[in-house]
């Protein structure tokens, strides 16, 4: 995977979409998300790691 080194200004948010989903296989749920308009970038950690909305409120 090439680096980009782009800023985070050089592209407009309205260019991006991201998702979040959640993962169950391998005996494990994982928390998943991802900008699903460009490859290679997403993210993923365990469902009992991830916070819950009412955690982030």
């Amino acid at each position: 995977m090439a680096p980009d080194a782009r800023s985070v200004e050089a592209e407009s948010a309205d260019s991006r979409e991201v998702v979040a989903a959640i993962d169950e296989s391998d005996d494990e749920s994982r928390l998943v998300i991802a900008d699903i308009t460009r490859d290679g970038v997403w993210l993923s950690t365990a469902e009992t790691d991830a916070a819950s909305l009412e955690e982030w409120r």
